[in-house]
């Protein structure tokens, strides 16, 4: 196995504090928002095999089968078919969508015929890939997923007293669920900015408000205040309404399949994603905004958030999915307890994040193998054989076997 060096990307919305903290390292005063782990172009993890560092992307591709093992290779061809991240939202992240793999697809060879450079800003395809995720908190972690049922839209926006937002609150109320979702987005993210932007300022208003008030919707009315802060007159802060509003407590998780629109507020916690970077955006950025391909992706499904938590599987609590390219669990390992042996037949990247977890090669002569504090990470390659022991906790991130 190999200790992992790895980058992070100090992107805008991230947290001074909060990876310096886990870390233990000294904060810089700027942003740091994701720590990746695993083998992306954008920032592959870096190892050291006696040579010095090179690059995980690089020693994967030099022999996949030897790293990844050829049940993944033949399944999911000769890269890391997953990304672990570490993310620490300070202020709100874009509202977004992702892309199934068949529209993934026929918009990466679109746009690649169409002779689009792959770092335009109004390019949305970088691959031809779909994108899932799955975030765990750390930390209490606020989100949106997923569309609120119609009806509970409809009275969210309607306590506002906003004259303005009663078009759409009769649509809510009046269609059926998906043709009313999408005539009230399609409407909020099409409108004119100067024509819609009043419209925001005053539901913001509104929001913090009834946030101070309290009630059954001030959790919500407060993260929609805090949206409208961070991105005045955006119309993705009405459109923002139009989900559920989720407050993850640690230990808990999303999952966030292809056309589920959702957005991370704050906070700390544990992201294994497909190995993609398509991202359509909602509102909430300065970035690029696609309305007619986001309405082509998204899914016009009402539902509550689906909050998961771990199932235990023989000591390993499992987050299940629906998706084969990754799979996440989590041990929480006890002074004394037995040596936990890891399964071994698929690549794997180990997480410490609390307390201290030890690792050893069976069979290794190297002593008294590898210790983990929080932040630290190791490459396990499939066919090596492991057992964790210590008092921490540890997140496994590997392939569907």
């Amino acid at each position: 196995m190999d200790r992992l060096a790895n980058t992070v990307r100090p992107y805008a919305w991230g947290s001074t504090t909060a990876l310096p903290e886990l870390l233990g390292t000294a904060p810089t005063g700027e942003p740091q928002a994701e720590m990746w782990l695993g083998a992306h172009p954008g920032a592959p993890s870096r190892i050291d095999r006696g040579a010095g560092p090179v690059s995980l992307a690089e020693v994967i591709d030099a022999a996949p089968e030897a790293e990844l093992g050829a049940d993944t290779v033949r399944a999911f061809g000769p890269r890391l078919p997953f990304l672990l991240k570490l993310l620490a939202a300070g202020s709100p992240l874009s509202l977004q969508v992702h892309p199934d793999r068949a529209q993934a697809a026929e918009g990466f060879a679109d746009e690649e015929r169409r002779g689009i450079p792959i770092d335009a800003g109004h390019r949305n395809y970088k691959d031809a890939n779909h994108k899932p995720e799955l975030i765990v908190a750390l930390t209490p972690f606020d989100g949106l997923c997923g569309f609120r049922h119609p009806a509970q839209a409809a009275d969210l926006l309607a306590g506002l007293g906003v004259d303005d937002l009663k078009p759409y609150v009769d649509i809510l109320r009046a269609s059926p669920e998906e043709d009313a979702l999408r005539e009230v987005l399609t409407a909020v993210l099409s409108a004119e900015h100067h024509a819609i932007a009043g419209t925001v300022e005053r539901a913001a208003v509104a929001a913090g408000q009834l946030a101070a008030q309290g009630g059954p919707h001030a959790d919500a009315y407060a993260a929609y205040a805090v949206l409208a802060h961070h991105y005045p007159g955006d119309p993705g802060v009405l459109a923002a309404m139009l989900l559920n509003h989720v407050q993850l407590q640690p230990g808990e998780a999303l999952f966030l399949g292809a056309g589920i629109p959702h957005a991370y507020l704050g906070g700390l916690g544990v992201e294994l994603m497909a190995n993609s970077d398509n991202v359509l955006r909602c509102g909430l950025t300065p970035k690029h905004v696609d309305v007619p391909e986001l309405l082509r992706v998204v899914r016009f499904e009402a539902g509550d958030a689906g909050v998961l938590r771990p199932e235990d599987v023989n000591g390993e609590e499992v987050y299940e999915t629906p998706i084969d390219e990754f799979r996440l669990s989590r041990f929480v390992t006890a002074p004394g307890a037995a040596p936990h042996a890891l399964p071994s037949r698929t690549p794997q990247i180990l997480l410490c994040t609390a307390g201290t977890v030890r690792l050893r090669e069976v069979g290794s002569e190297a002593g008294d193998g590898l210790v983990l504090a929080p932040g630290e990470s190791v490459f396990v390659p499939a066919g090596e054989r492991v057992t964790l022991s210590g008092d921490g906790t540890l997140f496994r991130a590997t392939v569907v076997a």
